[in-house]
């Protein structure tokens, strides 16, 4: 039973991790593309247009990020406190 929870608390903090991480990383790489027709970067008849662009990330996510880090301390935190000793000492008697 015992090994049963450790893999399952495993599992869980690997699930955790990688749904963070994938969560983060998509947006990344996402890129705008133009709908047909829609100018791109230089405006109608060849004009450069300027691009403004805007840095950061939301709000929501950076609080994701802290939840996310945060679980992931308690969890490492839990199976440290777990490990503990090798040996267990019994009464004798």
């Amino acid at each position: 039973m015992y090994r049963t929870s450790r893999i399952a608390a495993a599992s869980a903090t690997l699930a955790i991790s990688a749904f963070l991480v994938l969560s983060t990383a998509l947006p990344a790489f996402a890129a705008r593309v133009p709908a047909p027709g829609e100018f791109g970067p230089q405006g109608p008849g060849g004009a450069a247009v300027q691009v403004v662009t805007q840095g950061g990330l939301p709000g929501w996510q950076v609080a994701l990020i802290a939840v996310g880090a945060a679980l992931a301390a308690a969890a490492l935190t839990a199976l440290a406190d777990r490990a503990g000793p090798g040996r267990r000492r019994f009464a004798a008697g």
